[in-house]
């Protein structure tokens, strides 16, 4: 009987295994057709659910605009979808990304607005890691002519984001408070900047130690997440003076009141929900707008999500009506594919070119990869080890040396262990900008 069993296991493993295949197989393309490099996600789990192959190339359909990608976005919800840990996910296997730029090639009948020719950025609902992509004409904008792609791709999701967050949900005014975690990622830069628009605005910024140094330009008020920086931050706005607790400059007393902060912006989650009502001060607003405390592992773990759930301080409306205090979510995502909310999310774009424009905001572009280095970028990401944005270049040409061999990986879906004395001999990181 046991052996009966084992030999049924191995037959559904080589069933689902060619299934699997099949599927791919049929999201790839036949000869006759237009073909394209696309990235494809087999299934939820490792990087090695992840490989580069050709796929049919898509036509615009009405009202669409088919655009020949130059670089594309990589968000940390990028990997939350890899690992299968989001809501809803769609059937792999898929191609993921939800951010792209580059040049449009044609257009579908009933197309207003774009030619043949424009260089445009645009938002999708997966599909993004590709040549083509092809995108209804709401969810898509023209660049300024001084736009790089690789800021383009930087640009949309991570500055739509942030503003609406501050301008929309937060009420962002003259004189307020900030506090964002992950500062030294894509959004945590482009709220800094935004914040800078705005006179007096104090900006307290939560990030690792080792990225101090490369930021402190754009965020004058550093705390070192490793550390309390609950009680950091409540000793600097109480005393508003300096000692060697990892602070980074400070303010003229009277912009800072000792009751809190006026706004928090996180994108952890876990305990730092309540951490973060903690620091409001009355009337102020906690946004969370993602949970990337869920992700430890490369694979999806069922401890880290249940961990961060249970972290997260139960919400009492009777006691956030005392104490004066909002709690809000924001998924850009969501407002745009769910919710219909393109209009708004349009006008808001229009605001934030213009703001580009006169040089007041700049995406900070942390790195280009190409398409079959998406393994490695995603793992950077994942190390939380980017300053600002990570961006698919498609006309990049890989490392050779990450071609070969740098992105292959155990049956388990973990990355092999190089051998030991072997690290410094590899060089692991694509041009940065």
């Amino acid at each position: 009987m046991a052996k009966e069993g084992a030999d049924m296991t191995e037959e559904t493993e080589y069933m689902i295994d060619k299934n699997v295949k099949k599927e791919i197989d049929n999201v790839e393309t036949s000869g006759n057709a237009k073909e394209m490099r696309a990235v494809i996600l087999s299934g939820f789990g490792g990087l090695n659910k992840l490989r580069v192959t050709k796929k049919a190339m898509p036509e615009p359909q009405d009202g669409e605009v088919k655009i020949r990608v130059k670089t594309c976005g990589l968000n940390f919800l990028d990997l939350m979808v890899r690992q299968g840990t989001i809501d809803n996910p769609p059937k792999p296997p898929l191609v993921p990304g939800f951010e792209c730029s580059g040049i449009v090639e044609s257009v579908g009948e009933n197309t207003k607005g774009f030619e043949i020719g424009d260089r445009v950025m645009a938002f999708v609902n997966y599909n993004a890691w590709a040549e083509v992509v092809c995108a209804p004409v709401d969810f898509v904008y023209k660049m300024p002519d001084e736009m790089t792609f690789a800021e383009a791709a930087a640009f949309s999701l991570n500055f739509v984001a942030a503003y609406m967050m501050l301008f929309e949900v937060a009420n962002l005014r003259e004189g307020m408070s900030v506090l964002v975690h992950s500062v030294g990622g894509g959004v945590g830069q482009a709220v800094a900047q935004l914040c800078s628009t705005v006179p007096n605005v104090t900006v307290f910024g939560i990030a690792s130690c080792f990225k101090h140094a490369a930021i402190r330009d754009s965020v004058a008020h550093l705390f070192d997440r490793n550390v309390d920086y609950i009680q950091e931050v409540k000793n600097f706005l109480n005393l508003g003076d300096w000692d060697s607790g990892g602070r980074v400059g400070y303010p003229p007393a009277e912009r800072i009141s000792p009751e809190g902060v006026d706004i928090v912006l996180d994108c952890l989650c876990g305990e730092n929900t309540g951490k973060g009502l903690s620091l409001l001060k009355p009337l102020g607003t906690y946004i969370l707008y993602g949970a990337s405390n869920m992700v430890t592992g490369e694979t999806k773990s069922f401890f880290s999500f249940a961990k961060s759930w249970w972290q997260v301080e139960k919400v009492n409306p009777i006691k956030l009506y005392e104490e004066n205090k909002v709690i809000a979510g924001f998924s850009l995502l969501n407002l745009l594919f769910k919710q219909g909310r393109c209009g708004l999310v349009k006008s808001v774009m229009d605001k934030l070119l213009c703001l580009y424009e006169e040089k007041k905001i700049k995406p900070v572009v942390d790195s280009l990869w190409a398409l079959e280095e998406v393994k490695e970028a995603m793992q950077r990401i994942h190390d939380r080890g980017n300053i600002g944005k990570l961006i698919l270049d498609v006309e990049k040409s890989p490392t050779p040396l990450m071609a070969s061999d740098s992105t292959e990986t155990s049956e388990a879906g973990e990355e092999e262990e190089e051998p030991e004395g072997d690290n410094d001999s590899k060089e692991r990181m694509p041009f940065i900008h």
